[in-house]
């Protein structure tokens, strides 16, 4: 399996995907037909625009899987496909109802490469159940793709010790996940992503990552950390989680 699971689509102060420039092209098959995945976003046209703009002259042809029919065999034509973020629920939604999460499931288990931002980056998860959005939408299940055993929260804030928010942090938020579900979590903050190949899992890009994990503290992960014990992992979430 290949997959680029990136925290964010845009850094702060660059352009659409800059900041991972390098990561994506390196990433990407040469000159690929790149199926593109706007569903987390209510304008796809738009959207698949700025994406089909941001890659252009890397030679990277892409093609929204909401044009021209039927979005199954819209990424069958496809060499990679490419999840990008918006509302998760939204998105998984659309999934469902497509037809696209089974064939995903199937073509990248198959060995199709896979790009995903923020909530395309929820989607490799078992569950959306460690997203950051508002549900405005409900799915036919919190199961995701599965692509990866563990859990991945995108777009991590570190607790600001000078805040004067009630409302529960990041940090709290995803320790009651875990008093519910045994299963890791590893929070990408903005600017880093995740690497798979194979038997392999990376943490990359400029900024370290958090992983959670039942019953200890939350500990640091460096850009560069080779993390592929979690691809092993066997999670328990608190009801079955249904393909």
């Amino acid at each position: 399996m290949h997959l680029l699971l990136l925290s964010n689509s845009t850094q702060y102060g660059r352009g659409y995907l800059e900041h991972a420039r390098d990561a994506v092209t390196g990433f990407l098959p040469p000159n690929a037909r790149l199926a593109f995945v706007p569903y987390a976003l209510a304008d796809h046209d738009a959207y698949t625009a700025k994406v089909r703009t941001a890659l252009a002259d890397a030679g990277i042809d892409v093609r929204g899987v909401h044009e021209g029919g039927d979005p199954v065999a819209r990424l069958a034509e496809a060499d990679a496909v490419f999840v990008g973020g918006g509302n998760s629920f939204r998105l998984l939604s659309a999934l469902y109802r497509t037809g696209l999460r089974e064939a995903l499931i199937e073509r990248v288990g198959a060995g199709l490469p896979y790009m995903g931002a923020s909530a395309g980056t929820n989607m490799a998860a078992p569950s959306l159940r460690t997203t950051n959005d508002m549900p405005i939408v409900q799915p036919p299940s919190f199961a995701a793709l599965g692509l990866v055993p563990f859990q991945i929260n995108p777009h991590y804030l570190d607790p600001d010790p000078h805040s004067t928010h009630k409302g529960e942090t990041r940090e709290e938020r995803l320790t009651e996940f875990l008093e519910e579900n045994d299963v890791p979590v590893l929070a990408l903050r903005e600017g880093s992503w995740l690497r798979v190949d194979g038997d392999r899992a990376t943490v990359e890009g400029e900024r370290d990552a958090r992983l959670f994990t039942r019953g200890a503290a939350p500990r640091e992960v460096p850009a560069g950390s080779d993390v592929s014990a979690l691809l092993t992992v066997t999670g328990r979430f608190d009801t079955p989680a249904r393909r």
